[in-house]
């Protein structure tokens, strides 16, 4: 669960421990059994199209099922995991995307526009109008369809043009130019993968499904409990250094290393220059600290 859900539950007035999660392991992968049983009346679902540490999907078609049966609004959080549908080895993983009531990405991510450039479907638009509409202010129109008012489609009545970048993007390169991008993307997660289970001091925690590959620096001579505060001291080391970029995070209780791949600009050699740097940095790590030493 993405930390956004969490607020925008909080900017509802619902509070902060509202949500609950039903997951069926450790890398909290939805247990749909669980969710099924404690559905007593109206929800909102929330699937998540593309976890931010190692790129799952959860399946959306059969949350769908759920949320139709129990009279549910079904929402997927598709940061950046709803471009997947672009290429037809990933589209499978949004199976159902079409069945939500609402779906939210980034486009800063992704469609590689400027940041905090982000956009949302709805099923029925008078929702957003009903949700983010003023009422009784003679000099502002009611919503219409003969054009579109963005102050009575989000919570911002005041904001600059964030769907001009997006509409330039689109129109320059169309389906067929993020659809390529996208799929360069793919092949370079899947050879930072390869190159990570090649190496012999690298370890990926997680299969790559998409443009995430989640993995952590770990030379066989340093003991298990001292590996989390060495790949802490890694991702520091990384920012200062500042030649290849990785955000660190937690995953399966592991400090790691979690590069997402979305740069328009990324290259099969920006991969090899990655895990070049993460060795080196590592290797010198270890030794002055000594990690190694009994």
């Amino acid at each position: 669960m993405h930390p956004s859900v969490r607020k925008a539950l909080q900017i509802l007035g619902h509070g902060r421990d509202t949500v609950r999660v039903f997951a069926r392991d450790d890398a909290g992968r939805v247990d749909l059994a669980a969710l099924e049983r404690e559905i007593t009346g109206p929800a909102v679902i929330v699937a998540c199209a593309g976890e931010v540490n190692a790129g799952d999907f959860d399946p959306i078609d059969a949350m769908a099922d759920l949320a139709e049966r129990h009279g549910c609004w079904l929402h997927v959080d598709g940061a950046f995991g709803l471009f997947a549908a672009l290429s037809p080895r990933t589209a499978d993983l949004v199976r159902g995307v079409t069945r939500a009531d609402s779906v939210a990405a980034d486009a800063h991510k992704w469609l590689n526009v400027p940041f905090d450039s982000g956009f949302a479907f709805v099923r029925d638009p008078k929702a957003l109008a009903d949700t983010f509409g003023s009422w009784g202010v003679p000099y502002l129109d009611s919503i219409d369809d003969r054009e579109v008012d963005y102050n009575q489609l989000g919570p911002e009545s005041s904001r600059r043009a964030r769907a001009l970048p997006m509409w330039a993007t689109l129109r320059a390169y169309g389906r067929a130019g993020h659809r390529a991008m996208v799929e360069r993307h793919l092949d370079l997660a899947a050879h930072l993968g390869e190159l990570v289970e090649e190496a012999p001091d690298l370890e990926l925690l997680a299969p790559v499904r998409l443009c995430v590959a989640c993995f952590r620096y770990r030379p066989p001579d340093v003991p298990e409990e001292r590996l989390d505060e060495l790949n802490a001291a890694l991702g520091r080391a990384l920012l200062a250094d500042g030649r290849v970029y990785a955000g660190t995070t937690i995953y399966k209780g592991h400090t790691a290393l979690r590069p997402a791949i979305v740069n328009w600009r990324t290259t099969r050699a920006d991969i090899q220059l990655l895990v070049d740097v993460v060795r080196e940095l590592g290797v010198r790590f270890v030794q002055d600290e000594g990690l190694d030493r009994p």
